[in-house]
């Protein structure tokens, strides 16, 4: 039970640690993400404006909300912070990505192998601009969530273009 004094739900997280889920945004940006453990992710990009990326070893912060939700928050070395909410049960994503300028006038330059790039990342962001931030907010459709364990290397090993055709089309 939460207070004023607790606020702090019990936080079970075994309803998303471990898990990959593939989700489309209604724009059809398709993203990928594997919560490897209780703050860590690795994520791939499958379409849209920064389609072909990809990560490993992202520090985020993970809560549970309440029962079936999950708030999964964390800043890029890009500049780009994002937020999602996780709803496996419904099927539903909510996603907030906060693009600084530089990312939405020249995304492309972070459509790769991120960790290879760490360096490359911070002078861009450091070079501008930042402002002003451009705010995506946008609902997503999750079409896969299948639980693959933790801390999982090969989860995400490969870039999302060279995934095997049709590979992030796969429903269950």
């Amino acid at each position: 039970m939460t207070t004023v004094t607790d606020p702090v739900p019990p936080q079970d997280l075994s309803g998303i640690v471990g898990y990959r889920l593939v989700y489309t945004y209604a724009t059809g940006w398709q993203y990928e993400m594997y919560v490897k453990n209780d703050h860590t992710i690795d994520y791939r990009v499958h379409s849209g404006m920064v389609g072909g990326r990809w990560v490993k070893g992202q520090e985020v912060d993970l809560v549970q909300l309440d029962e079936d939700s999950y708030k999964v928050s964390w800043n890029e070395p890009t500049g780009t912070s994002v937020v999602v909410n996780v709803m496996p049960g419904k099927r539903r994503v909510h996603g907030v990505i906060f693009f600084p300028r530089w990312v939405r006038e020249n995304g492309g330059r972070t459509v790769c192998f991120q960790n290879d790039h760490l360096d490359e990342m911070r002078a861009y962001r450091d070079a501008g601009p930042t402002y002003p931030i451009d705010v995506v907010p946008k609902f997503a459709t999750i079409t896969l969530f299948e639980h693959i364990g933790t801390d999982d290397e090969s989860a995400v090993s490969v870039a999302p273009g060279d995934l095997p055709a049709g590979w992030a089309d796969r429903t269950n």
